[in-house]
């Protein structure tokens, strides 16, 4: 399949924006009232359109990074319609009054909350799963009730094209809409009060996100990222975990957010599972022993400007003194940089400091559990934590003394497609969470509601003045909390 050239974006001035802001905050008053139907027929709607398109997601996503076409299946398509097809199977249940206990001193009162739509939400998408990580988000708006504005990255325009067209195949503007642009469109995007974002992206930017949030004082959902490790123990089945790494590495060549960053490896162990991972790679990407970049199942690095910046990763932990011990080859006019490990990358070199982003993976080793945990907790707290052990004490050690967003014990990125995890970042990797009742919880409203009973409370007995019996029986509420 040749790429295809993407169409110019429609880009829209700062008026436009405002216009379509104003149009949603009218609907969103609509849409706050409805009911179920509505919700879930406008995700029926949704899956039924990513079926019927399938072909042209796959295209899109070729066209902008070369991304397989069984790839985007797996990792942009399917993830998108098990999250639909969840949210339709339990959103009745979500949107109902959920009741909650009385406490003593409230007795004849009954408190319950009740999800009411946020209002008008901003998605900002970014590049590296473009379809999935604007959808996703959408679900969740949607099923919440709310009106939505959806902002795709510049750097995959294909797809920020068949966005914009499904959303105007689908959905009224004054619902749902794509604005297309720039950083200057975000920007201004940005300066208007919505209710909620929801953000995608790199640290840095995610706090230019939270400053501009901050003005209104909307809430915000930051998927981030950071340097998720990978930490492999001796008691490991070191085939599985190889193969596992090297596709949670090589997946989109590298390009995603949860992917293993950096490689902990105990010494005892060390040399068989390089052997093993440079086995699993082989198997996956050059079976025919014509080299990587002849292979139909490895991405491209999405643009110029990130592969020089991958490039100059490699090019520095080189002149700092690791050793490549698999890979290593660079093609500028494709794109293509192959997947790579190295031995002995300083602590200080950029690929140990920087998020990687790409195929590239240092490998380190240690002695002790306690070392491992001592050298990721070193850095930000990560987005995603992988354990490879058959050992539970192991498991629940490293699970226990690592802060991370997420975990997964002998595996990959996987948390991210169930869709009964809540998926998001901690501290520096994230804010707020992600998917199923998770997402539907992040763009509602819980409101909280408290009927009391007419007349006669118990409460009422411990209302001024504050006689002597009044302080004798606040006195006894207090001792038998």
């Amino acid at each position: 399949m040749e790429p295809t050239l993407a169409p110019p974006p429609v880009t829209v001035d700062a008026a436009t924006i405002q216009r379509l802001f104003q149009q949603q905050r009218v609907r969103a008053e609509v849409l706050r009232r409805e009911d179920h139907a509505p919700r879930a027929a406008r995700l029926r709607k949704l899956s039924h359109w990513i079926e019927e398109n399938r072909a042209a997601i796959q295209q899109a996503l070729y066209a902008d990074f070369r991304k397989p076409l069984p790839e985007t299946d797996v990792t942009e398509i399917w993830p998108s319609q098990v999250e639909i097809k969840h949210t339709l199977g339990h959103l009745r249940q979500w949107m109902k009054p959920h009741k909650v206990g009385t406490p003593m001193a409230l007795m004849g009162a009954r408190g319950w909350v009740q999800y009411e739509p946020k209002g008008v939400c901003l998605i900002i998408a970014p590049w590296n799963y473009p379809f999935y990580l604007a959808i996703d988000p959408l679900v969740s708006a949607l099923a919440a009730g709310n009106a939505c504005i959806i902002k795709p990255s510049e750097m995959t325009p294909t797809v920020a094209a068949l966005l914009a067209r499904m959303c105007r195949e689908l959905f009224d503007p004054a619902e749902v809409t794509v604005v297309e642009g720039d950083k200057d469109v975000a920007t201004e995007l940005l300066k208007l009060p919505f209710n909620h974002i929801f953000f995608t992206g790199s640290p840095q930017v995610g706090k230019v996100v939270m400053r501009a949030a901050a003005e209104h004082l909307t809430s915000v959902t930051l998927e981030l990222g950071g340097k998720s490790p990978v930490i492999v123990d001796e008691t490991a089945n070191l085939r599985d975990a190889a193969e596992k790494i090297a596709w949670g590495k090589g997946i989109n060549a590298g390009q995603t957010c949860v992917a293993p960053d950096y490689l902990l490896v105990q010494e005892s162990v060390k040399e068989p599972f390089i052997r093993e991972m440079k086995a699993a790679v082989a198997r996956f990407y050059d079976p025919e022993g014509q080299g990587v970049a002849a292979s139909e199942s490895y991405a491209r690095i999405v643009n110029q400007h990130h592969f020089q910046r991958v490039a100059s990763l490699l090019e520095d932990a080189q002149a700092q003194g690791a050793n490549i011990v698999s890979g290593g080859m660079v093609d500028a006019g494709q794109r293509f940089i192959e997947p790579t490990l190295l031995l002995d990358a300083p602590a200080d070199s950029r690929i140990m400091q920087e998020e990687i982003f790409g195929p590239l993976l240092p490998i380190q080793t240690f002695s002790t559990l306690m070392e491992a945990a001592d050298v990721v907790n070193f850095r930000l707290q990560p987005l995603a934590l992988y354990v490879f052990s058959q050992n539970a004490e192991n498991q629940r050690y490293l699970l226990r003394n690592i802060p991370a967003g997420g975990a997964c014990v002998n595996e990959t990125i996987l948390h991210l497609a169930h869709p009964d995890l809540p998926f998001g970042g901690f501290g520096n990797s994230g804010l707020g969470k992600a998917h199923g009742h998770a997402g539907f919880i992040g763009f509602s409203n819980e409101k909280s509601v408290l009927q009391q009973r007419v007349g006669r409370t118990g409460i009422k007995t411990m209302y001024p003045p504050y006689t002597p019996k009044v302080r004798k029986l606040i006195g006894w509420l207090l001792k038998y909390l």
